[in-house]
């Protein structure tokens, strides 16, 4: 950690990125240093993969910490010397929601408060939450509004364990705007998915593909008429820079994501139309998957139009960008894999 903020270049910053190592959070860090800015990330690996930094490895503006957020010491310090905070670390995926909820807890809310206390003691480092749409939990109106009312399902179910963490630490951050002037937004994203994404958690998009590129079966949980947009990772990077760089987005709560509509059974058959036509689909019964009573909302589709009017965010990419890209990723490893 060569260099404080404010050193170098006059338009050179300095972030730290937590759960650098992660999906989302390498690669925003490999376009940070592609702007020419400084990055630090921070990751204990719990879901991080070392090989994610692999790119950024070598370059004189990186650097990256192993340890977890909550070494409040360590973490101070190293707010101290940077520029601004964009705060990605957190319980990753609804299988690790379902049957590790403490951990799931644990890592999601906490360090969110340590992150935001150590930013407003380090004096107005700016800082972006990472939230998710989980904090809608079982709200029916279509599209979701930032304005919209939480409706979380009862603590019996760990379904909704996660969102209520995020919840708790939106709350937190803009409570820390109001009363401590910290210069904080809340990123409340919808799904993302893209390259370096892994479907053992869960998540639906490498999940289909890697068993497309396998030869099936696709494994459609539940009905597969509940319905989701998708946002491809580069445009959501977009998205997260545009919004911590935006003062008018300062203390307020901002959902990020495609409003492209599509049902999972669509999403099924457009993996198999562009990844293997063989494949066949199967459905699989909610509580095979994730146990007795699993609760999951049928729509989630979010309004924009508070993104494009601070930032002018529009996606780039669609969802069959972000299929092809997970496939050739897929093909990749699944190459490297069969020569072992």
């Amino acid at each position: 950690m060569a260099k404080k903020k404010g050193e170098g270049s006059p338009s050179r910053q300095r972030y730290l990125v937590t759960g650098g190592a992660g999906f989302l959070g390498s690669h925003l860090s490999e376009r940070l240093l592609a702007d020419g800015h400084e990055v630090i990330a921070f990751d204990d690996l719990s879901t991080g993969k070392l090989d994610n930094l692999q790119p950024l490895e070598g370059n004189p503006r990186f650097d990256y910490v192993i340890e977890s957020v909550t070494n409040e010491p360590l973490l101070q310090n190293i707010i101290n010397d940077v520029d601004a905070v964009f705060h990605l670390a957190a319980g990753v995926g609804m299988v690790n929601v379902v049957r590790s909820p403490v951990t799931t807890l644990e890592n999601t809310l906490y360090p969110t408060e340590l992150v935001l206390n150590c930013a407003a003691m380090a004096g107005k480092c700016r800082v972006l939450i990472a939230s998710s749409a989980e904090v809608y939990g079982k709200a029916e109106k279509t599209p979701l509004s930032e304005e919209d009312e939480l409706v979380l399902g009862a603590p019996g179910k760990p379904r909704w364990s996660y969102g209520c963490a995020k919840a708790v630490g939106e709350y937190l951050a803009v409570a820390y705007h109001a009363e401590r002037k910290l210069p904080v937004v809340v990123a409340r994203l919808f799904n993302t998915a893209g390259p370096r994404q892994t479907g053992d958690y869960g998540m639906v998009v490498p999940r289909f593909v890697m068993q497309a590129v396998k030869g099936g079966p696709i494994t459609v949980y539940g009905d597969g008429v509940q319905s989701r947009c998708f946002l491809h990772v580069s445009d959501a990077v977009d998205a997260l820079r545009g919004l911590l760089g935006c003062r008018k987005a300062e203390g307020q709560v901002v959902n990020v994501g495609s409003d492209e509509e599509t049902s999972i059974n669509e999403l099924a058959e457009r993996v198999r139309g562009r990844v293997n036509p063989q494949a066949e689909i199967v459905h699989v019964p909610y509580n095979e998957a994730y146990g007795e009573g699993f609760e999951d909302p049928r729509r989630r589709v979010p309004d924009l139009s508070r993104l494009k009017r601070l930032t002018g965010f529009q996606p780039a990419k669609t969802l069959d960008d972000i299929i092809d890209d997970v496939a050739e990723e897929c093909r990749s490893r699944k190459r490297k894999i069969d020569k072992l």
